[in-house]
């Protein structure tokens, strides 16, 4: 199955696309989506559905992993954020992408066996298990595979359920 992972912002998308057969996973590509800071926010997000139609339309992936936020802190930055979420998931929409959303919690859980890990220790586990030499950069990017990665998990795990 081929999974596209996305950590959703305005500033930075990031995306990372798996493939996921028989517990074996294998990187198709990752990265981030970038507008500049100075750019009106209308363009940003006009920026964002653009460019991640192109990655949606290059590399098909069946299902999108996205993960679901949760702000405690700053209104302004949530509202903006989930706004350019809402852009990402019309683009999959559109393309009859089926989407699965995950928390942190979740993403932590699947990656490292611990709900509470710390950004470091996903990001070295999402190497290991991806076989990558390096941790992918910027984070958003790190973030994304991730995410992807849990969804192959829970996917997984929802396929034995029905066996």
């Amino acid at each position: 199955m081929r999974i596209i992972g996305i950590d959703p912002g305005y500033a930075i998308v990031g995306f990372g696309v798996i493939e996921y057969d028989r517990a074996r996973f294998s990187v198709v590509d990752y990265g981030a989506v970038t507008t500049p800071a100075g750019m009106d926010f209308n363009s940003r997000l006009l920026e964002i559905y653009n460019d991640l139609c192109y990655i949606l339309d290059k590399f098909r992936p069946e299902y999108m992993a996205i993960e679901r936020l949760y702000f405690t802190s700053n209104q302004k930055t949530a509202i903006d954020v989930e706004q350019a979420r809402g852009i990402v998931l019309l683009a999959a929409r559109q393309r009859n992408i089926e989407v699965f959303e995950y928390t942190p919690l979740q993403v932590k859980q699947s990656v490292t066996g611990y709900g509470k890990a710390i950004k470091k220790q996903v990001q070295e586990m999402t190497t290991r298990i991806l076989k990558l030499d390096e941790i992918p950069k910027p984070d958003d990017t790190a973030d994304a595979l991730a995410i992807a990665i849990c969804h192959a998990h829970s996917y997984n795990s929802q396929l034995s359920n029905y066996r």
